[in-house]
């Protein structure tokens, strides 16, 4: 039988909501622009620029297959183009929205990002190359790989990778929002937590992938290779004296250049992995290593390299 709902029942309804949609009124307002409007950043424009810079980065890869010499100018020009004013746009809303300026007069946020759009447009040469890297680190230290090209489609590590550089030089940049949109969608798509404000150096690979974690300002060095379940992290968080932590200060591991950690291991604090080390898989490790380095479980549970902590 199919119940019939009366006039009186929706008034009841009626007068339920009312209050409910007030509450969730007052709270909203905190986030409004003096105007009264809040215009925050589009997460699907966000996106759609990222997925445009990748089909710059990898022409052919994704967005347009058929290029050829004749058509590779005219779409990567147009491409980034297109990829470049819609970034501005959603900077200028960041800047305003953090702000809280209104964003229709707010001449210093639009003079801000057409600057910072221009300085991306800068970097990504670099980021190119950067990209580039990653992708031979890939097919180098992974047997299965057939190709270059099955990296640059398939391998989330390269995907993850590949935002947090672009979310990377969005953050130098001084953009709010925006990087850790970026880095959090390869985040829900990769199962791999890079924030943007880390610095990662070239030909990084991340083989296999999912729950690798990696923290705001861990530092990477050249030909380093994490495998899957890998934590750079914070040993703790120091508070202010309203209890608050403490934001802004290096708690998250220094990994040197040609270093390896294996699946499943924990390095947390402003500690460094000395360059040419390996860190076996499941070792929790708080105190830094020396250059060439072989840390396993057995020598960590010997209290060899480490003497407990918590993050």
């Amino acid at each position: 039988m199919i119940e019939t709902r009366t006039n009186k029942d929706l008034a009841v309804d009626q007068v339920a909501l009312a209050p409910v949609v007030d509450a969730l009124c007052r709270a909203a307002t905190a986030n409004f622009a003096p105007d009264g409007r809040v215009t925050l950043p589009s997460r699907e424009a966000v996106i759609g620029v990222v997925e445009d810079l990748r089909a710059v980065l990898f022409p052919g890869y994704f967005g347009t297959s058929d290029l050829h010499d004749e058509s590779l100018h005219y779409f990567v020009g147009a491409t980034l183009a297109r990829a470049l004013r819609v970034l501005e746009e959603q900077i200028c809303r960041g800047l305003a929205f953090t702000n809280r300026h209104e964003l229709s007069t707010c001449k210093h946020c639009c003079e801000a990002a057409a600057a910072i759009t221009k300085g991306l447009l800068a970097r990504l040469p670099d980021i190119r190359r950067l990209c580039a890297s990653d992708v031979e680190a890939a097919y180098e230290g992974d047997p299965a790989l057939q190709s270059r090209d099955e990296a640059i489609f398939a391998y989330p590590g390269i995907f993850a990778v590949t935002n947090q550089r672009l979310a990377h030089a969005l953050h130098v940049l001084g953009v709010p929002l925006i990087p850790r949109i970026i880095t959090e969608h390869a985040h829900t798509l990769t199962g791999i937590d890079i924030h943007p404000g880390a610095r990662i150096g070239a030909r990084f690979f991340i083989d296999h992938g999912t729950g690798v974690v990696i923290g705001e300002t861990a530092v990477i060095g050249d030909n380093v290779r994490l495998y899957q379940g890998v934590t750079l992290g914070a040993k703790s968080f120091p508070l202010d004296a309203q209890g608050k932590p403490i934001k802004g200060i290096d708690r998250h591991p220094v990994v040197e250049d040609d270093v390896v950690v294996y699946a499943g291991a924990t390095i947390l604090g402003r500690i460094t992995i000395g360059e040419g080390s390996s860190i076996g898989g499941n070792v929790w490790l708080t105190h830094g290593v020396p250059a060439g380095s072989r840390v396993t479980q057995a020598e960590v549970r010997d209290s060899r390299y480490d003497s407990g902590g918590g993050i």
